[in-house]
């Protein structure tokens, strides 16, 4: 019987599995990175608002606590957006005029709210509550960002299921002192003399032990303790904070 196929059919079969195994990767891979892109994330990309509110600033130069602003966010799932009365409370004094202001105006004159783009935009299948994470030692910093330096507003962190679960198995990394919740430029390392004094408090009531002249205390050890303080779960892959109905309910 005459042979049907060259034998250079063979070399092509090869090559046409390879380039297709090859292709198949290259796919995944693209589709990762559009995935995790600014595109599908929104992260670092400032969304168009009906007012150019510079949270800059606002929070970094005139130093209003975010509490101002976003009133609900020691006793809600949502932090809350400022009523246009509280946009007023200042600018009915100052920038009276401002043309970028002619919103805020019109709002409070017609009775009518302004309608913010949200930047943080949870899923519906989510459920996050703002106020359990203030009061378990969670600072804006940690989803937000240095939002004092922000002329205008911008997503920080993706916010995806891997995001979350991160910090839920290890929370220790991002307690801080409740006191300092809102203080965007607290560290451990540029506060590390306030944090040693509140570390030795605690080791003077007996809940954590004495600090030596050279101790240094990393955001980990304090973390751990807070964790305590505060009843946060630090078991990594088991803790119960990684269940399913935690955040999907």
């Amino acid at each position: 019987m005459a042979q049907i196929f060259h034998p250079s059919a063979n070399t092509l079969a090869r090559v046409s599995i390879l380039g297709g195994a090859l292709a198949a990767l290259g796919a995944v891979g693209v589709s990762y990175l559009i995935i995790s892109s600014p595109y599908q994330t929104g992260v670092d990309v400032v969304k168009d608002q009906p007012i150019p509110f510079s949270h800059e600033h606002h929070v970094g130069g005139l130093g209003i606590d975010c509490r101002y602003c976003h009133g609900s966010v020691e006793e809600s799932y949502f932090a809350g957006m400022p009523p246009t009365y509280t946009c007023m409370s200042c600018h009915s004094q100052v920038w009276t005029d401002a043309p970028m202001l002619a919103p805020v105006r019109e709002s409070l004159a017609l009775d009518r709210p302004i309608e913010w783009n949200r930047v943080h935009d949870v899923p519906d299948y989510a459920y996050f509550n703002h106020s359990i994470h203030v009061k378990k030692g969670v600072g804006c910093y940690s989803c937000h960002g240095r939002v004092d330096e922000m002329p205008l507003a911008w997503k920080e962190e993706s916010m995806n299921m891997g995001w979350c679960l991160e910090c839920h198995r290890n929370p220790e990394k991002h307690l801080r002192p409740r006191e300092e919740i809102y203080n965007l430029d607290w560290s451990v390392a540029a506060d590390q003399d306030a944090v040693r004094e509140f570390v030795q408090r605690e080791a003077d009531a007996g809940t954590y032990q004495s600090l030596t002249a050279d101790d240094y205390v990393s955001q980990e050890e304090l973390g751990y303790l807070l964790a305590a303080m505060y009843e946060v779960p630090t078991l990594g892959h088991d803790t119960p904070m990684t269940n399913c109905a935690v955040c999907h309910r």
